[in-house]
């Protein structure tokens, strides 16, 4: 970068001579060439951390460029959203470039029962239990494959009609127990879902 001069001398067979002189300004223009590290988008799983891949730049000019990044505070692990993060890069001559890379906070972890998958309890009673389940959003309860259980979208699990020992037309007898059985599903805030029988 700077001004040159080339000078340009012509002579003729009599010793005459001219010169004319051209002013050269080298000037940069052009900002620095970002190249993002890792992947863009990139995808986190809500819940985990998330570790900036960084990104590097070079300047035609030849100089160490530092990047400065902006957006990394703002990518929230617990939340399930789209996030940005910029990086920008100034050359020596003030020529700015930047680069933006998407952070995409998603949720692909079903939720995971807590609860046993059996329950036992008395005869004429409707309450069995509740069915519990952990994961990083809230959780919903449904019930299927069975026409004698009900359960409630928090969990309760509970007979529809409390069953009576003595009256086994509904259940399977086994010996002194009365077994009946259902597929609960719990599904997550985005539509991830475990199944226990």
């Amino acid at each position: 970068i700077g001004d040159y001069s080339i000078t340009y001398t012509a002579s003729d067979s009599a010793g005459n001579t001219a010169t004319a002189t051209r002013s050269v300004s080298v000037v940069d223009t052009t900002g620095p060439v970002i190249t993002l590290l890792g992947e863009n988008p990139q995808t986190v799983e809500l819940g985990s951390t998330y570790t900036d891949a960084g990104a590097t730049a070079d300047d035609a000019s030849g100089e160490v460029i530092n990047v400065e990044v902006t957006g990394v505070e703002d990518v929230d692990t617990e939340t399930v959203d789209t996030y940005t993060v910029t990086y920008t890069a100034v050359d020596s001559s003030g020529n700015e470039s930047s680069e933006v890379r998407t952070v995409i906070v998603g949720d692909t972890t079903a939720p995971v029962f807590t609860s046993s998958p059996i329950f036992v309890v008395e005869e004429n009673q409707t309450l069995v239990g509740t069915v519990t389940a952990t994961d990083m959003t809230n959780v919903t309860f449904t019930i299927s494959e069975t026409e004698v259980l009900s359960i409630t979208l928090d969990g309760v699990l509970s007979f529809i009609t409390a069953p009576d020992y003595e009256d086994q037309e509904n259940a399977a007898y086994n010996g002194a127990t009365m077994d009946f059985t259902a597929k609960v599903s719990a599904t997550d805030e985005n539509d991830n879902t475990a199944i226990q029988n």
